[in-house]
């Protein structure tokens, strides 16, 4: 059976100054304002995506 561990990601700092990859990112897990947060699957993909921002934004288990 598969675990389905999920995350809640919730972006902290504003885009500006940041690179166009890190700006992807950021739209990739659909967030667009901040203090806005999704919860997404706990994957290593994700986890991925997130470290690349995470001075951006905050992880917490969902």
């Amino acid at each position: 059976m598969a675990d389905n561990k999920q995350i809640k990601i919730t972006l902290k700092r504003g885009l500006a100054g940041a690179d166009q990859r890190q700006k992807d990112c950021v739209r990739t897990l659909g967030l667009h304002k901040i203090g806005q947060s999704t919860v997404r699957e706990d994957t290593p993909i994700v986890r991925g995506v997130v470290r690349r921002i995470a001075h951006l934004v905050t992880v917490e288990e969902a």
